[in-house]
Formats: C-alpha cells, structure tokens, sequence
C-alpha cells in the first residue's frame, strides 16, 4: 500500500489552494460543456470574466474556513467542495431540461413539480455527471486512510490577506461585468448573463438578495392595500358601446414590431418607401391606426412593452417586472382571461426561453404554449439568426407550422427581432441603402426596419392565402424606441431637422399601433394613449368587459378614455402639455411653457398626481403582489404548475388538442399543412422547396 500510496503531507495553505482549483477547473468545465454562455470569443473582457468569476467567493469561503480548527477544518473543506459540486450537478440537471439555471424560487416550489421535472428526474440525469463528486469521494478517501495528511498550522496573517484580496476581485469583477454589460444587476434579463458575468456563486448571491427583497415586500402586503387601488380603477373606468364584441372570437394576432418607432411611417429614404407593407396596413380601410401612441418603458424595455400589453400593468422603474416578479407572483394577464373564453394561447418567439425570464412569466400569465427558439428546425445555424434570435423572414414562416395547428378561436403573439439594436444584417439580407448620418450604430436601423416590413408583408399575404386574415383581429405594436435620445445628432439628421428639441425627443418615443379586422372601419385615430391602454382595448373589441378586472389603462376607443399618457420616470403627454426631460411644452404647438395661468396650472397638477398615483399604484400591485388578494366574480386564477413548455410534451399536447376541437387550420384543410401556401425571398431558404 505504501509503495502504491506513499503519504502525502500538505499545509493548510497548500490543501486551500487544491480545493479552489478543484472548484476553478471544474465549474470552467461546466461552463464550456454544459451550459450555452454565448461567449463572444472576440470580447476579451467576457472571456477574462468566465475564467476568473469562480474564484474570488470561493477564495473568501476557504479563507474564512481557514480559520477553524485542523480537523474541521478539512471536513468544512470537504464539505464546501462537494456543496460546489452538488450546486454545479442540479443546474446541470435543471439547464438540460430548462435552458436555465435554478433560482430561489424554484427550490422553494419544490419538488419542482411547476416545471415536472420531479416526475422525469431519471430520464433527465445522466450518469456521466457524477463525474463531479469523483474529487471529493477521491479526496475523503485519502483523509480518512491518512493518505493525505494537513499540517495544523495556520498562518492567519496570510489568510486574512488572501481573503481580502478575494474580496476586491470580487468587487473588481463586478465592475468589469458592469463595464462590459452596463446595469447588469438593475437590469438582468437573462440568467445566463448574470452567470456569465458574475460566476455560479454570484448569480446565487444576486438571486438571494432578489427574492429577499420580494418576499419582504410581499409579505408586508395586506389586502387593504388593494382597496385603495381598486378606488383609484374605479374613477378610471371607462365605456365603449360602439366597438364591444365588435370582432367577438376572431383569431388575434399580436405582432411586436422589435423598437419600430413611428416616425418610419411613411417614411422614405432615397425616394423609396421604406415600410411599404406596413404603410399599406396603416391606412387599410379595415384598420384603425394611432398616431399619437407612446411607449412607456423603463430600463425593462421590451419586457416592460409585454408587461403592459398582457395585463395594463407598468414596468418597474429599475431591473424588469418580468424578471422579478414574473414567476411568482400572480397576474390578470390576457392570456389567462381569453383562455375562459374558450381561446388557445400561444407565444411565438425565435430566441431562447429564458430572455426576460419569459419561460416561467408566460406560465403565470396563462400562456398555453410558449414556441421559443429550440422549436425551430436550423435555430442554430449562423446565418438564420442575426443579433438577438432568428432572423424575422425565416422565424415567421416556420412559424406558421405551429399557428395551423392551435384550435381556433386563438390568441397568437409574435415576437420579431431582427430590428433590434445593433441592426445587424446580411450583405445578402440588405434590400436598401443605410443612412448617412456619420453615427454608425444608427445607420443601419432604416435597413433592419426595411426587412421586418418585408417578413410582414410575407407574413400577411400567407394569412390571406390561409383564410386566416378575414377571420382575425390584427394588433400590431411597436415596443419601445429604436433609436435613443443620445444620438441627438443622426435623429436631427433623419428628421430633417437643423434644430432638435426636447419636444421633438418626446415625440420621438412615439410607437406604431393598428388595430386590423374586417368589422372595423378604419381610419387615423389622434387620440393620445400608450401601451398600457392596449388590453382594455383589445378585450372590449373582443365582448369581453374590460372593467371586470384591475387594469391601469383605459379604452382607447371610448370616449371616456384617459388621454394623459404616463411616462416611467414621471413625465407625461396629454393634448394639453408635454413634460419631458424636466420641461413643459405646450402639446399643440411645441412652446416651451414658461407660466402658466391659474386654470392652466390647476389641469397640469392634476395629470401630475394621476401619473404619480398611476405609477406608484402600479408598483404596488406588483411589488406586494396584491393581485393575489383580487378575486372577480367567476373569474378563477390559473394553475401555473399546469404548464409545461417543453418540446416534446407541448407537441404532444397540441396534436392532442386539434384533434379534440377538431377546427384548426390544419384540421379544416383535412390534416395537408399550409406551410407550402407561405412564400419568402429569404436567400437562406432558397434551396428549400
């Protein structure tokens, strides 16, 4: 035995150091095998982050563990180790399966039973991965046959300044995450991201601080908290007799046009049109077109747009709504009301699941079926996606082999991206010139807007080959700005406009929104409103009584409609004033407001308190989770543990569904699909027939 295994004898400091590097090299492992970073292996600062985020905590944990006696001291070692180990084995279970890692919330929903993976946990563990306990079974083996002695020595000194110098990398670290990802922690829209940046450790570290923060407040929540926000919804209510029911269980499609700002309506650029498609819709005459509509987004962005749109709720005024509380908390979201009408609901999206946390949001808003990246065929191939998922051309038509398939009547959103920041296309994908403005990160934006029109008018013409475009109600959106305030220059410049003000600025966060469906007659409706009006619009369209549940928007279509439109920061627009950027101008006319008349100043104090109220009320309901407390008459919240979206059960579950209701698409057409009736000039498609 000895010859075989001679004893080794190690310091404290040596044995420290043996721990860390077995914790170092095998979460780098996990990293590159396992998990699905997105590295950008041109990024030099992302790859200096990856190979050093796992040690700095760790480093604090062994040096504080220095400290302990020489026997517990090796067992704390021991123990630590396999705690890193077992930390890296669940999430390597739990990414297989979920394309994400586990927070709080899911341990504490255990056993995992809202995501099944209790029930699967065989199937979804492979024996390979008890590769990562090999070190610590090998390590105890060796302590316990004495095969490895450690010194009892302790040189406190120096453990005191390896764990201070630990906690300045970890400080450094999170400063160079920041500097790379600005507001990273306040705005943290993918987990994979606070991993890639901050380590395994500090993912869990921001996780805890996270869901401590939420269950403080939750906790502090009363249901006579509600009551005054009810009293608040109450004098906002509104009614609209003319359009209710008036498109009464049509289909509905909600297409996000990704940062479409309104000024490209009707744009053109070099003499051509530039959204010939969408121009065209505008000014349908089935189309009820707004051009006075706002965004209202905070650092949330498109998660804030969704926020609103699915339950006429604000975004946070730091971080996402979705992110933070999309999981637990409880919603009155679209989804969930339209599925009591009898609606199949189903989010289409050609980017991972786990953006904005939208994996487990859409479950507590009730969405049937979430079709995210790793349902298209090729979702991986370079030249299909382009900046953040699959580019909109090839994305909408796949899409349409899952749409022909949803029991009708159905409510459908989809979710484009390739008009997103930093509008990153093909040579081969470019069909206009970009514009000249001398600021490179805004020139290409006229060229991404050009392609989404174009993936639209694909998109459409296949709904009126299938039949579908008759019998749906279309509501298009754009979901924030493209193009930011800080680029004063290139907007002067594409505004045609020698002189920029902070009013034009405020008119820049204007957004497309249409509302599309045979019934309607169309026209341009001047109305002032934002994006979270569109709900209660929607659902009185539908026959379905907006004033049933706690929304913070009103009609947009009644004349009881609220025309002061809230900005997350507190600035407003209404027909009379626009605050923006700590100014007030006059609405009409675009002066700045230097003194007001006392009845001017009553009216402006007054849509000041309802913004403020509007905001703070929202936060609430959010923060405290009130709407738990909130129970409608009939109305039955959803089980959110119901849904399940992966691949192969959501596919099950939707052939199982057709096949009972017997009236989808792809049913009506005798079980033949439509994807052939689809047509696109995407060059990557060309061979495909």
């Amino acid at each position: 035995m000895k010859k075989y295994f001679p004893v080794i004898n190690v310091s404290k400091r040596h044995f420290s150091i043996i721990i860390l590097f077995l914790i170092w090299i095998e979460t780098e492992i996990v990293y590159l095998t396992y998990f699905n970073l997105n590295i950008t292996k041109t990024d030099p600062l992302q790859i200096l982050l990856l190979i050093v985020n796992p040690l700095p905590i760790s480093a604090i944990i062994i040096c504080l563990i220095s400290f302990l006696k020489k026997r517990l001291y090796i067992w704390a070692n021991l123990l630590f180790l396999f705690i890193q180990n077992f930390w890296l084995f669940v999430n390597i279970i739990y990414y297989r399966e979920f394309s994400d890692f586990i927070s709080i919330q899911t341990i504490e929903s255990f056993g995992l039973a809202s995501n099944n993976i209790g029930k699967s946990l065989v199937q979804i563990v492979h024996f390979p991965d008890l590769w990562l306990f090999l070190d610590v079974l090998i390590l105890f083996l060796l302590i316990h046959y004495r095969k490895i002695v450690v010194s009892n020595y302790t040189n406190h000194l120096l453990f005191s300044l390896a764990g201070f110098l630990s906690l300045i990398a970890s400080f450094a670290v999170l400063f160079l995450a920041n500097v790379d990802r600005p507001q990273l922690l306040t705005r943290s829209f993918d987990n994979n991201y606070l991993v890639k940046y901050l380590g395994m450790d500090g993912y869990f570290i921001d996780n805890l601080y996270q869901n401590s923060e939420q269950s403080s407040m939750k906790e502090k929540a009363k249901p006579k908290e509600l009551k005054k926000v009810l009293k608040f919804i109450k004098s906002k209510k509104t009614h609209d007799i003319e359009y209710f029911g008036k498109e009464k269980n049509k289909d509905v499609f909600i297409i996000h046009l990704e940062s479409l700002q309104q000024f490209m309506i009707d744009y053109k650029y070099e003499g051509k049109e530039v959204l010939p498609n969408l121009d065209k819709f505008y000014h349908d005459k089935h189309t009820i077109s707004f051009d006075n509509f706002y965004h209202q987004v905070a650092q949330g962005k498109t998660s804030d747009a969704e926020m609103m749109l699915e339950n006429s709720l604000f975004g946070l005024p730091t971080g996402s709504a979705m992110v933070s509380y999309g999981t637990q908390d409880t919603f009155d979201a679209a989804p969930e009301i339209l599925d009591e009408k009898g609606y199949t609901t189903a989010s289409l999206h050609g980017d991972v699941p786990t953006f904005w946390n939208r994996d487990n949001t859409y479950k507590s808003w009730g969405y049937e079926y979430f079709f995210s990246k790793n349902y298209y065929p090729d979702n991986n191939k370079d030249s299909f996606n382009a900046g953040y998922g699959m580019k909109d051309k090839i994305f909408m038509k796949d899409s349409v082999s899952y749409i022909q398939k949803l029991p009708q009547p159905f409510y459908a959103k989809i979710i484009t991206v390739t008009n997103h920041y930093p509008y990153d296309l093909n040579k081969y994908d470019e069909d206009i010139s970009s514009w000249h403005t001398g600021d490179n990160s805004v020139d290409h934006y006229v060229q991404t807007a050009h392609y989404l029109d174009e993936a639209f008018g694909e998109f459409i013409n296949y709904l009126k080959v299938s039949g579908l475009y008759n019998k749906s109600l279309i509501v298009l959106y754009g979901d924030h700005y493209g193009i930011s305030n800080n680029h004063r220059a290139a907007i002067s410049k594409i505004l045609n406009k020698s002189k920029l003000t902070d009013y034009d600025l405020a008119n820049f966060q204007k957004v497309p929104f249409m509302i599309h469906a045979s019934n309607l007659k169309g026209f341009t409706d001047h109305t002032y409103g934002g994006e979270i009006d569109v709900l209660p619009t929607l659902l009185n369209i539908l026959g379905v009584n907006p004033n049933r549940y706690l929304f913070f928007g009103t009609d947009l279509l009644s004349k009881d409609h609220d025309q002061t439109v809230a900005f997350r920061d507190g600035d407003f627009v209404s027909p009379e004033f626009t605050k923006y950027l700590g100014n007030i101008y006059n609405t009409s006319n675009g002066l700045t407001i230097k003194k007001m008349s006392k009845t001017e100043q009553t009216s402006y104090d007054q849509q000041q308190s309802e913004v403020n109220r509007e905001l703070s009320y929202s936060d609430d309901v959010l923060t405290g989770d009130l709407l738990r407390f909130y129970h409608p008459k009939g109305f039955k919240h959803i089980d959110k543990d119901h849904f399940n979206y992966q691949k192969a059960h959501a596919i099950k579950e939707l052939n199982r569904e057709q096949d009972k209701r017997k009236n989808s698409i792809y049913y009506l057409n005798k079980d033949k699909s439509t994807v052939h009736l689809y047509h696109t000039d995407a060059p990557e498609l060309k061979d495909e027939k």
